[in-house]
């Protein structure tokens, strides 16, 4: 931004202080408690003793301040409907005297407002008096008056948000009261149903308490059996006990008895060992006597076998020729009655096929046994012709 002449700057300033002063004329008609008065005096000397910028922290703390109290204000003003919703079911005395606590509240909240922009805009309009009158330029003005704007469009896009919380809250106020009733009735069913169980516990308690009386008699009876089932059984053991104990008595003796009999028969049994070890080595010298005898026995025998085997060798060579010589006999004259035997069949066919076929000396049987045949067929004749 270009820069004001100096004339241009005293006439800005002019009209910037006659803005101040009547800012200031406000603050002073508008009725503040002691402690804000406090507070805006300590600004402003902070203000005029310090040469303030744009980024002056000062002036953001002025506006920070305004900025809060309209949200604040907003957000009051939204929870205080929804508990005015919440308490229009109670009397009318306490909403009476709830109304006006809330009424002058709220008029106490608007007019520390009014004074935090009053007081902000003060403070800008002198910081834009001291930089037109150092430096000839306003531009803590629209900056500031840039700022004024994005913190309305953030206060309204708040507004928008609050109208659609108060929406979301409306309905889920709905579904709370759904989900009320629908609690009521599951309460209403799980009563019964917890009155139903409480029958059942109760006729369960009887019939336990009936079961266990008759259960604990049983018992009772059946210790009572059991007791004297043990003390009878105890006596039988103890008679055991008893029987056992001279049985005992009788097996240690017995066993005292037995070995000494043992110790007696181990003692003889050692004096047969040594007489029968003894006998051992002479019986074992003996027969190795003998063996000696036999070996040499042996030796003899042995001898005469061998003499005799070849002997008997020779017996054999010359009944295996005796045998095979007499085979040899057998056998021709075997073939000698098998063609005998062959002969005679081949002249007893061959005189068959000559009387079969009349040939040689059997032509002459041919010639009679025809005339004999023509005699028996004319005897047949005569004797039809005769019947």
């Amino acid at each position: 931004m270009e820069k004001v002449t100096h004339l241009e700057a005293l006439m800005f300033s002019a009209v910037l202080e006659s803005c101040v002063d009547q800012l200031a004329i406000l603050g002073y008609i508008i009725p503040v408690s002691h402690e804000g008065k406090t507070e805006l005096s300590n600004k402003m000397k902070e203000m005029t003793e310090e040469e303030l910028d744009i980024n002056d922290p000062d002036l953001m703390s002025a506006k920070q301040e305004s900025g809060e109290t309209v949200t604040s204000m907003a957000l009051k003003n939204t929870e205080h409907k929804h508990k005015q919703g919440k308490t229009e079911d109670q009397k009318s005395t306490h909403h009476s005297s709830k109304s006006s606590k809330k009424r002058t509240t709220r008029a106490a909240e608007k007019l520390k407002k009014i004074q935090a922009d009053r007081q902000y805009a003060s403070d800008v309009f002198t910081v834009t008096i001291k930089k037109m009158e150092k430096f000839g330029t306003f531009n803590s003005l629209t900056d500031a008056n840039e700022r004024e704007k994005a913190r309305r469009s953030k206060f309204f896009d708040i507004l928008t948000r609050e109208e659609k919380g108060k929406e979301e809250i409306k309905s889920l106020q709905k579904q709370l009261q759904n989900v009320k009733k629908e609690t009521e009735e599951d309460v209403q069913n799980r009563d019964k149903v917890i009155d139903r169980l409480k029958d059942k516990l109760q006729e369960q308690t009887a019939r336990l308490n009936t079961e266990s009386y008759y259960l604990k008699k049983n018992t009772d009876l059946k210790v009572h059996l059991t007791q004297k089932k043990c003390s009878s059984a105890e006596s039988a053991l103890e008679k055991e006990i008893q029987n056992l104990k001279s049985k005992t008595d009788e097996e240690i003796q017995v066993h005292k008895e037995t070995e000494i009999f043992l110790m007696q028969q181990y003692q003889k049994v050692k004096e047969k060992l040594e007489y029968w070890m003894e006998k051992y080595k002479k019986d074992t010298d003996a027969k190795d006597e003998e063996l000696d005898d036999l070996r040499a026995l042996k030796a003899e025998n042995l001898e005469t076998m061998q003499r005799y085997a070849k002997e008997c060798l020779a017996f054999q060579a010359t009944i295996i020729i005796d045998r095979t010589e007499k085979e040899m006999r057998r056998k021709q004259i075997e073939q000698e009655a098998l063609e005998l035997k062959s002969t005679l069949k081949v002249q007893a066919w061959w005189k068959g096929t000559m009387v079969r076929k009349f040939l040689g000396p059997y032509q002459e049987l041919e010639k009679y046994l025809k005339e004999r045949a023509a005699e028996k067929e004319a005897g047949k004749e005569k004797s039809g012709a005769k019947r």
